[in-house]
């Protein structure tokens, strides 16, 4: 009977099983494979052994392009994290109005890369754009500037534009773990005369660890592996400021047809992808159990 039963639960994940291996590990193992040639798409891939390695970690467009991708995920993360978590305890004491801003807040997720790419190119368009426009309407015209063109700006502009897109996403998970509060301890701390501050900071925040984690993971994953944005607002400009690993991966791929190389950029972003999830994962995991 327990073999049996073991046969049926094998079948039942074997579908999940062989799409697993067909889209997801068949391509990390040629990747790997592919890595260590000069395969061009076309042709015989030669052997190069480390050589697409070394040129990474040696050549310093690689490295800016490493540390961009890592300034850009931190700033997406925190910000977004943090305007999630004030969004979402407003809304909680707000009910009336909750799931009428909630999916306020949520439709810009679900809109295309592409479209909120074109946006905010046109907001931050220094010809008659949205948010120069604004600023001269309010008669500050010395704030005005050429937000997505400067080097020093670019990167963050284009943070901004993710933030805004995913702030509502990162909200409703902060919604889901007030839902999980039980209403008992918040109308007993009210009774004990705690204030709204103090609620927040000694139990709301303590019982949201989970929806921390969960954002956190979520958003640091997506952000690290993002390209769309970078792509369609900037190219990856001005100066590179605004360059991250992906747009060097599809550059090398569809640009240069540098299949080998643009494999070990992929391998690379894979590895750093795994580092970071697993360090916040079992960081995050730690301070729910202390919760």
């Amino acid at each position: 009977m327990r073999t049996l039963r073991r046969y049926r639960i094998f079948l039942f994940t074997l579908p999940a099983i062989l799409v697993i291996g067909a889209f997801f590990v068949y391509p990390i193992l040629l990747s790997l494979r592919l890595s260590f040639t000069d395969f061009t798409g076309v042709g015989i891939a030669n052997d190069v052994g480390w050589k697409n390695y070394e040129r990474i970690f040696t050549r310093s467009r690689y490295l800016d392009a490493f540390t961009t991708t890592i300034l850009f995920t931190v700033i997406v993360v925190v910000v977004q994290t943090a305007l999630g978590l004030f969004f979402a305890a407003l809304l909680h004491r707000l009910p009336a109005v909750r799931n009428l801003c909630r999916a306020a807040l949520f439709t810009p997720a679900m809109m295309s890369f592409v479209i909120v790419g074109y946006v905010w190119q046109f907001i931050y368009s220094p010809f008659n754009g949205g948010l120069n426009s604004a600023l001269a309407a309010i008669g500050l015209e010395s704030l005005q500037h050429n937000w997505i063109g400067d080097p020093n700006t670019a990167l963050i502009a284009v943070a901004f534009a993710h933030i805004w897109m995913f702030t509502g996403y990162t909200t409703a998970i902060f919604l889901a773990g007030y839902a999980a509060i039980p209403s008992d301890l918040e109308e007993a701390s009210t009774l004990e005369g705690a204030r709204s501050w103090q609620r927040f900071r000694h139990i709301e925040v303590p019982l949201l660890a989970p929806s921390f984690t969960i954002n956190i993971m979520l958003s640091t994953i997506g952000t690290l592996k993002t390209f769309e944005l970078p792509f369609i607002m900037t190219r990856g400009g001005p100066d590179g400021a605004t360059r991250t690993l992906s747009l060097h991966i599809i550059d090398s791929l569809f640009g240069k047809y540098k299949f080998g190389f643009a494999s070990a950029l992929s391998i690379i972003m894979l590895i750093l992808v795994v580092l970071v999830a697993y360090v916040q994962n079992r960081y995050l995991r730690s301070r729910e159990d202390i919760t």
